[in-house]
């Protein structure tokens, strides 16, 4: 099974190209003739030219828009590090089958289908058709005690995360956003910042479910124990997500290496999308290009880690929600960037007059 994993990332990683230049550059003329000042529509016209290239379309189309959450349980919520109980995990999931989550609401305004996977959720759920069950175990173990899985474990949740999305590719798919749910989730997201960025476990931690002042230092002790307790190799991605990591951050790598190696963009979320994407990248850097930041997370780790990776957001909302729901509002963005480089006229067509040149 080990064995398979790793052929099936290796095959993934090196279908994973460069960005056509070509059809970047066609964008950028098409930009250059549109009806406006060139560059006054600003991000929202380098954004356009990058899904270009992403897509080796000149004027690329999003039609099928989806969100991928996936969701699962950490051990190390046995050290007391959130506000609320891993059972909030799995009653989510069901919020989300049912469709009253913010991410449900968010997804319905962008056009954008959800798919809801269960990578490690810490009970059993039941069968539903808007549930992928690839599961890697009820739950990871505590990382404040010894590592969080196996290295196969780890292999398996990316493999599986490559999975999910070429299933959904073959429904009918041009862009993917990436969403998470997990009680206790950002403890291992900023084990995983503090490793590859080389931030200390301060800089990187926040409070969030909302934990007080005295839980928050307690988290960082325990975070800062973790680290000590499994050393994991900074150059060595795996290692990192089997030591500190979550089954969901696996897998949501293994969509973002999938979606790259099929020439799709995706649209990260926040801070946990961000540790995924710092896996993913470790593994891939040229998948750095296909990456899209919807929103800048209120968890000071996800700043460092958009700074590591050299990655602009596209919005900053004070959000921290997840769940896809900044990856959502990214979405919108980059469909309306995109549709504006589609659907606006040139000045020949609609018979405006460019700027006039001096001289």
């Amino acid at each position: 099974m080990e064995r398979q994993s790793e052929e099936v990332i290796r095959n993934t990683v090196n279908a994973i190209a460069p960005l056509d230049g070509e059809a970047m550059a066609q964008a950028r003329a098409r930009q250059d003739q549109l009806t406006k000042p060139r560059g006054s529509l600003g991000r929202l016209e380098e954004l356009s030219i990058r899904m270009a290239g992403i897509r080796r379309e000149a004027v690329p189309r999003l039609a099928q828009k989806v969100i991928i959450t996936m969701a699962g349980d950490h051990g190390v919520v046995a050290e007391g590090v959130s506000a609320y109980p891993q059972q909030v995990t799995a009653q989510m999931v069901h919020n989300f089958l049912r469709g009253g989550a913010a991410i449900n609401v968010l997804a319905r305004c962008t056009g954008a289908r959800i798919v809801v996977v269960d990578m490690g959720v810490a009970a059993s759920l039941a069968p539903h058709p808007q549930l992928i069950l690839k599961k890697v175990g009820p739950g990871t173990a505590n990382m404040a005690r010894g590592p969080a899985m196996s290295r196969e474990q780890a292999l398996q949740a990316i493999r599986a995360g490559i999975e999910v999305f070429e299933e959904e590719l073959g429904k009918g798919l041009d862009i993917v956003g990436t969403g998470d749910m997990g009680i206790c989730n950002t403890t291992p997201s900023s084990a995983i910042c503090a490793v590859i960025t080389g931030e200390p476990v301060e800089s990187v931690t926040g409070r969030g479910t909302g934990v007080d002042d005295i839980q928050l230092s307690h988290k960082i002790a325990v975070i800062k124990q973790a680290i000590l307790v499994n050393r994991p190799d900074p150059k060595d991605p795996l290692d990192v997500l089997s030591k500190v990591g979550g089954f969901e951050i696996g897998g949501l790598a293994g969509v973002m290496l999938g979606a790259a190696a099929h020439r799709i963009p995706v649209v990260i979320d926040g801070f946990i999308s961000g540790a995924a994407a710092l896996i993913a990248t470790g593994l891939c850097p040229e998948l750095k290009n296909y990456l899209i930041a919807s929103h800048v997370s209120v968890e000071a780790g996800h700043q460092a880690i958009l700074r590591h990776m050299g990655l602009q957001p596209l919005l900053d909302l004070d959000m921290r929600l997840g769940e896809g729901t900044g990856a959502a509002l990214g979405i919108f963005l980059a469909e309306a960037a995109a549709r504006t480089l589609a659907e606006m006229a040139t000045f020949a067509e609609a018979g405006v007059s460019e700027k006039e040149e001096n001289g």
